[in-house]
């Protein structure tokens, strides 16, 4: 599928860097379980307290004997299919408690999960299961209807088998394997490369459970906590929001598309189902948050936890969350698909509210952070309080990207700086940080390094100061044309009247002049990606189409 460890490309370090850089990683250390599967878990949660609800979706809930048995009705399809150790198997459906039953179905076979979204074009369905070599494309999206939709179609073009679940559940559980899984692919999220080409990640068993029991061990999780399972299946979030709490004998309560669009469903059935924890991108906080200062009484008051990821979370929106549900514990987190998912977690303070952007946070367990500068020669250690590239080792890297070595040999390297590392392998982020006592301050993409009329500038540091207008509600910037005819658009939504003018000012004061905007757009509510971030890539377009007129 990828390189083994020992095959990795060596990434080029500048004499006495790999000392320097140890020296100033930041680090955690923590034993756990990263052998055992999580049905394993499910299966003991079963024999203690089989009633106990493991799953629950509109009306109904699953007890933890009750999805045993889904599971092994389901794993015995994919045997009598011929899914062996090592296959990968697409899937297609909804976000649904079928969802973690098909999971854990694959994980029990030691097949590889490969989320398909329903909304996909055929060509890029066909793309993804061509490149993955997938041995099987199952399809949980409804039980009953026949296969339709572009996952089929494209099936039938590629080398897979669309195959339909069963329904109801097995007669007898799924026997027991405690083998170690560390080793085994768990599972493939396939994100959109700079090329406009999707790329699969690819998650080893460790990594997952690594930064599964990060969940439980920094957010102190346990039977009690009911998660709620919000995210796109191809959003790597999904993976711990619907398993995470199956290892501790915890509750996730599903919450599909139709109640994610309306900010008053989305609180309506947290509180509803007296959820604990919910991780939302930035821009869902602030739906959110905007909702419950609406409410009276305030809702919500069994919310422990509010994280945020995907996208930056600004100070505005972090403020209003903090205000408006003083109960709960905002968590600002940070990680790359390719490593497991957050590699960082950040519990926000008021004092952070008065920085121009938000900490990250300090590495989760058995994480190793190494900031690094990149010179002709080669990388060096970027020296206290300058900025560089983040680096990641440690349990959570992938295993690269799936049946691409070229794109894997660009952004995985044998680490050089931990002979002991779970994984022997390094993730290049392409993301600028700076390492301030212990905590990681994220400075942005390094491919949103802009350089326009000669000036190079970080597109996010301008959003970051735009971001704090109090009469904006969303915010990006684009650059138009080239590099000698470039032009900065600034793009936002408002919840109170503005004039671009009044912005631009705002802009003015807190960067250099050639960091201003020449072009301000205003947008009733910025385009998303289905995941839920900015669509930069359609603010792009609307520019251009625009200036094409």
């Amino acid at each position: 599928m990828t390189a083994d460890r020992h095959d990795r490309a060596e990434l080029p370090l500048l004499p006495g860097a790999a000392e320097r850089a140890t020296a100033l990683a930041l680090t955690a250390a923590k034993e756990v379980d990263t052998a055992t599967g999580v049905l394993e878990y499910v299966a003991r949660h079963a024999e203690r307290d089989p009633d106990r609800p493991a799953l629950t979706e509109g009306g109904r809930t699953l007890g933890y004997r009750d999805l045993l048995l889904r599971v092994a009705a389901i794993r015995d399809l994919l045997l009598d299919e011929g899914v062996a150790a090592g296959d990968v198997v697409a899937c297609v459906g909804p976000r649904s408690a079928e969802t973690p039953a098909v999971f854990l179905a694959l994980e029990s076979v030691g097949a590889s999960y490969l989320p398909i979204d329903l909304d996909w074009p055929q060509e890029r369905v066909r793309d993804v299961l061509e490149r993955s070599r997938a041995a099987l494309l199952l399809d949980y999206a409804c039980l009953t209807a026949a296969p339709a939709g572009p996952a089929h179609a494209a099936a039938g073009a590629a080398r897979v088998k669309a195959l339909r679940l069963p329904a109801g559940p097995a007669a007898d559980a799924p026997p027991r394997n405690t083998a170690d899984r560390s080793h085994e692919a768990r599972y493939t999220i396939f994100t959109s490369g700079t090329s406009g080409r999707p790329k699969g990640a690819t998650v080893e068993h460790r990594g997952m459970l690594n930064h599964l029991w990060a969940k439980v061990v920094d957010l102190s999780l346990g039977a009690d906590d009911v998660v709620a399972f919000t995210a796109p299946l191809v959003f790597d979030i999904s993976i711990w929001q619907m398993l995470c709490p199956l290892l501790v004998g915890g509750h996730v309560v599903v919450v599909d598309d139709t109640v994610m669009r309306f900010p008053r469903r989305l609180v309506k059935a947290l509180d509803a189902h007296r959820v604990t924890v919910v991780e939302l991108v930035p821009t869902v906080v602030g739906w959110l948050v905007d909702e419950t200062r609406r409410r009276d009484p305030a809702p919500l008051r069994d919310l422990r936890w509010l994280l945020s990821t995907g996208e930056e979370l600004h100070p505005p929106v972090a403020e209003r969350a903090m205000t408006a549900l003083p109960q709960a514990t905002l968590v600002n987190a940070y990680g790359p698909t390719e490593c497991s998912d957050d590699v960082t977690h950040h519990v926000v303070t008021r004092s952070d509210l008065e920085r121009t952007r938000l900490p990250v946070g300090s590495p989760v367990i058995n994480t190793a952070l190494y900031l690094l500068v990149e010179q002709d020669a080669g990388w060096r250690a970027a020296e206290p309080g300058e900025s560089g590239e983040l680096f990641v080792g440690g349990a959570g890297v992938g295993l690269g990207y799936l049946n691409d070595a070229e794109t894997t040999a660009r952004a995985f390297f044998r680490d050089p700086f931990d002979p002991a590392s779970a994984t022997g392998r390094l993730y290049r982020t392409g993301d600028l940080a700076r390492f301030d006592e212990g905590i990681v301050h994220y400075l942005g993409r390094g491919d949103r390094q802009v350089k326009v009329a000669g000036v190079r500038m970080e597109l996010d540091e301008i959003e970051a100061v735009l971001s704090r207008h109090p009469a904006v509600t969303q915010c990006a910037v684009t650059v138009s044309g080239d590099d000698d005819g470039g032009r900065l658009v600034a793009h936002y939504s408002r919840r109170a009247p503005v004039t671009p003018e009044e912005l631009q000012l705002a802009v003015r004061a807190a960067v250099p002049p050639a960091m201003v905007p020449r072009r301000w757009r205003e947008w009733e509510a910025l385009p998303l990606t289905p995941n839920g971030k900015v669509d930069h890539r359609s603010l792009r377009a609307a520019v251009s189409q625009e200036e094409t007129r």
